[in-house]
């Protein structure tokens, strides 16, 4: 039986905060589907690269309805679920 990846140890506490404020992406397109790390363990962040398998988290896929000059999507991983992947300032609020 395959152990989890909390449960072997192997990861910190969940989700690790992938960097203490928000990342700025320029080039969402418009209707294109995009996977959001909520784990805190990808190599792409702030993308989903399945690294979340064997702990609880999934990643929350997302479009953008409009072309936009910039967006910011959460970093911290603490952001209020209906904000989905983008930035709430949750980052401002938590014990460094």
């Amino acid at each position: 039986m395959e152990e989890s990846k909390e449960a072997s140890g192997e990861n910190e506490r969940l989700p690790r905060i992938a960097a203490p404020n928000p990342y700025r992406i320029d080039d969402l397109e418009p209707g294109k589907e995009y996977r959001y790390c909520t784990c805190g363990l990808s190599k792409t962040q702030p993308f989903c690269d399945d690294a979340h398998i064997g702990t609880e988290f999934q990643p929350i896929t997302f479009t953008v309805e409009r072309k936009q000059k910039m967006w910011y999507l959460c970093g911290c991983k603490h952001n209020d679920k209906r904000s989905g992947p983008f930035c709430d300032g949750s980052h401002i609020h938590l014990e460094w």
